[in-house]
């Protein structure tokens, strides 16, 4: 980075426009910002769920899907300029079956939730395809690197294996939906809340 941040606020987005890094302005609406705010959102729970995971492999890959989703916002705010590459998504399924191996076949619905570190991935799951979400729309009126698209489908997957993952870590199991489920009854006998 060759020039340091000395101050971080510019007042140039107090008109509800941003920069982007080619040096054009666009509103913060826009759905290229949109697109961008929405990766690093998913950046964002993505460092939640490191917090909690305690396998240094896991980490490890986390924090290079880290690394990936600010070169993915930096794609965004160059348009014309893709960094992402097939590569990235490939490296991806290696882990991906790598980790999908260590569990048990996948037999019904699983629920988001088993440990507080699977819901937050979990949640990061769903912040994935809301950012891919953002990515195809902007796809229908600008040009957007179709591996970029590709690697977010595929995080999201990763972040499923990862999230059964860590659940059984945790000593958890999966919530599993039940089509046929009875829903749960006040008991006559429980204590009145205050």
């Amino acid at each position: 980075m060759g020039n340091r941040l000395t101050r971080i606020y510019t007042r140039t987005g107090d008109d509800g426009t941003t920069g982007l890094g080619d040096g054009c302005r666009t509103g913060k609406d826009s759905l290229r910002i949109e697109a961008c705010g929405t990766v690093d959102e998913l950046n964002s729970v993505i460092g939640l769920v490191l917090t909690q995971a305690t396998s240094e492999e896991l980490r490890a890959c986390l924090v290079e899907v880290q690394q990936t989703l600010f070169d993915l916002g930096g794609e965004l705010s160059l348009p014309g300029q893709p960094s992402i590459q097939r590569r990235q998504t490939e490296w991806l399924e290696v882990w991906l079956n790598h980790f999908n191996a260590r569990l048990p076949p996948l037999e019904d619905f699983v629920l988001p939730g088993g440990s507080l570190a699977a819901a937050h991935c979990h949640v990061a799951r769903t912040v994935c395809r809301r950012a891919e979400r953002r990515l195809v729309a902007l796809a229908r009126g600008e040009a957007v690197n179709p591996e970029s698209l590709a690697y977010l489908n595929r995080l999201s997957d990763f972040l499923f294996v990862v999230a059964r993952m860590l659940a059984r870590m945790g000593g958890h199991h999966e919530p599993i939906w039940h089509r046929d489920r009875e829903p749960p009854r006040p008991r006559v006998d429980s204590a009145v809340m205050p």
